[in-house]
């Protein structure tokens, strides 16, 4: 009746070792470490850097505690973990010296911070610590307003300037193309004019709705972005300016830099750890440019120590590679509509490149006279450029062409994304910032470990004293819900915050609800009188519907906090989602578990460590006769007429209600048979 299959014990014990390996991390606490990054988007780290930082440490007889390697979509970074804080700064001298053999020109960024202490064989099955929001670790906090209204202007101005273009090409006459405020606005003299021009404009600059109304003096034709185009152009500068940014702060050397979108327009930009807001500033509101230039053909790449020739200048690409440009640039970044990875026609990785109007008269007119020659894009940052690439003109070009010969289609799309990320696809103004010490941080982390720990204390001590084994067997339940939270919160590497532990308090309140619901459900049955066996069966079967609706009315409320909140709100509802699912796993499926593992085997089992089961009193029966001439007296009766009412009201008295009946008079003799009173 109360035993659990093995397939329900082995998961428990699946669930607590996974529990307790994923929980582990984040109590050997952190240690010094040194953190190299890119400092140049045109610099990647790969396994020859590793090399690099190996050789260095091995040169200056460091042994490192650990030293990892880690390569993401987003970001790639170099950790060295050392014992102490002396041996920490050496390092990052030692590193800075091999790394950047130029002071003035640094090609990598290294910079000092703090990683987890644990050991490399919990690293290794992707056991990691909790990241520590700002209001825990201390840092900056930037949200940046993204002028929407100007990416689509910006890109308006480019389809104005491409649809002059194109009906100067068609030799169709206008009385002037403009952008009027979220429009496009082309004159025509007269009605057969417009419809011309009207339907090649919609052949060839689809993105926009083109319709045909009088005004001007005659015939305009107005072109504006559908939604859905509206939409994507938004999300697109959106999307530039976040990985614009993740390129910037790679220079502040943050550990674990949080941006991320907020809403349809905000940027939120968490620096953990960084204190200097002047410096964070400068670095997030800083212009890039992005330059197209011929290379010198006969002698690309020169000895650096050899002079310049008169009208080129020297530039690096990639780790410190020499290239001649001319000073004469083609085009500039701002007219590059759109930049996307593909494949050329013989299925090799290539970078197709989309020009405005301008950009594409400018590139062929160059192109035209110097095919076979080399071209170079340049990006422009802190007043330093860096070649991202150098490609053989093999024709004439326009406003669309490929550069091919890139090795890798992840190769391709590093530099596509550069092309579009130089610089911000729309400005940002900083509309909120807060800088927290990393004193007070280490103050909110006691008091909210504090919260928790005397949390948990008390809840234990009143489900022990008032529930006695099932207390205990609740108490065991809700620290199991505690370590299954910490575990998954750590495997989906969150970010805690201050009310992310409001969360889990809360969450040790709603797990512990359940088990009170279901041992007093187990009491409800023992007073019924049902064995203790069946008591327990029944108690956590009709508690569980309970616990169901109620648990799940709760995670929709947590669910509209996840949907429409943000920031601290979205941190709390994660952590109150996730703590309702591992409450309801460990509260019934868990502690039922134990519960069956203790009593399951008892055949003859004839009570429950539970606490006091209150009973009502029971009505003793009555010991005399009813009658007309005993003695007993008339409360004894009066007991007597509710234990058997239907015995002391006759066979014709209905069963459970009680007759009373008037009592004979003592002094008179009895009456005879079949007389009535």
């Amino acid at each position: 009746m109360n035993r659990y299959p093995l397939w329900k014990h082995v998961v428990m014990v699946v669930a607590l070792a996974i529990g307790f390996l994923y929980t582990l991390p984040n109590f050997f606490g952190e240690a010094p470490a040194v953190q190299v990054l890119s400092g140049k988007a045109t610099v990647k780290l790969d396994s020859s850097t590793l090399s690099q930082v190996d050789a260095a440490l091995a040169a200056g007889q460091i042994q490192p505690d650990d030293v990892t390697f880690e390569n993401t979509a987003t970001n790639a970074n170099i950790r060295v973990r050392v014992k102490d804080t002396d041996t920490q700064l050496r390092v990052k001298d030692l590193l800075q010296k091999a790394l950047n053999p130029d002071p003035t020109d640094p090609q990598f960024v290294v910079a000092l911070n703090l990683q987890s202490a644990s050991p490399r064989w919990l690293t290794a099955l992707h056991a990691l610590p909790m990241y520590l929001g700002l209001d825990l670790r201390g840092g900056v906090h930037f949200l940046l307003q993204v002028d929407m209204a100007g990416a689509l202007t910006k890109k308006l101005d480019s389809d104005a300037s491409d649809a002059r273009t194109l009906l100067r090409d068609k030799n169709i006459r206008d009385g002037g193309v403009d952008r009027v405020d979220q429009s496009i606005v082309a004159n025509f003299a007269d009605q057969q004019t417009a419809d011309d021009a009207r339907q090649m404009l919609s052949s060839s600059v689809s993105e926009l709705q083109w319709a045909t109304q009088p005004g001007g003096g005659g015939i305009q034709v107005i072109g504006t972005f559908t939604p859905a185009v509206q939409k994507a152009v938004q999300d697109a500068a959106l999307k530039q300016n976040i990985t614009t940014l993740h390129n910037r702060v790679n220079e502040l050397g943050v550990a674990e830099p949080v941006i991320q979108q907020q809403g349809s327009d905000r940027i939120v930009v968490e620096l953990p750890g960084v204190q200097d807001t002047a410096k964070a500033k400068d670095i997030i509101g800083r212009t890039a440019t992005l330059e197209a230039r011929l290379a010198d053909p006969i002698n690309t790449h020169p000895d650096p120590s050899a002079p310049v020739p008169p009208g080129e200048e020297l530039f690096t690409q990639g780790n410190q590679v020499p290239v001649l440009l001319k000073k004469q640039v083609i085009f500039t970044g701002d007219r590059i509509i759109d930049a996307s990875a593909g494949f050329d026609e013989h299925q090799r990785p290539s970078v197709n490149i989309r020009l405005d109007s301008a950009g594409g008269r400018a590139v062929r007119a160059v192109s035209r006279d110097n095919i076979g020659k080399p071209m170079a894009m340049v990006l422009f940052e802190k007043g330093k450029g860096q070649v991202l690439t150098v490609a053989t003109i093999q024709s004439e070009l326009g406003d669309r062409f490929q550069i091919t010969g890139q090795p890798t289609p992840q190769a391709a799309a590093d530099l596509a994304l550069l092309l579009r990320a130089g610089s911000l696809a729309a400005p940002m103004d900083i509309i909120e910032e807060r800088t927290i010490g990393p004193s007070l941080g280490a103050d909110n982390i006691k008091m909210g470990f504090h919260s928790v720990v005397w949390g948990f204390c008390a809840i234990a001590v009143f489900m022990i004293a008032y529930y006695m084994l099932f207390g205990i067997v609740s108490v065991i339940g809700l620290s199991v819900n505690l370590l299954l939270l910490i575990a998954v919160l750590s495997m989906l590497q969150a970010t805690l915050t201050l009310p992310g532990i409001a969360a889990i308090a809360l969450a040790l309140g709603m797990a512990i609800d359940s088990n009170v619901l279901i041992n007093e459900r187990v009491r409800e049955e023992l007073r019924r009188g049902a064995p203790p066996q069946l008591a327990i069966q029944a108690g956590y079967a009709h508690a569980w519907a309970t616990i169901l609706d109620s648990n799940v009315t709760t995670l929709i409320a947590g669910l509209a906090l996840l949907a429409f909140g943000s920031g601290p709100v979205r941190g709390f509802a994660i952590v109150h989602c996730i703590g309702i699912l591992t409450s309801m796993f460990s509260a019934v499926f868990f502690s039922r578990g134990l519960v069956n593992l203790w009593y399951g085997g008892r055949k003859k089992l004839k009570s429950l460590a539970i606490g006091q089961i209150w009973k009502p009193e029971a009505a003793e029966p009555a010991a005399a006769t009813f009658g007309a001439q005993d003695g007993a007296t008339d409360t004894a009766r009066a007991a007597q007429q509710l234990a058997s009412p239907a015995k002391s009201g006759g066979a014709g008295a209905p069963r459970g209600k009680p007759v009373v009946r008037r009592r004979s008079n003592p002094g008179m003799p009895p009456k005879k048979p079949g007389a009535s009173s």
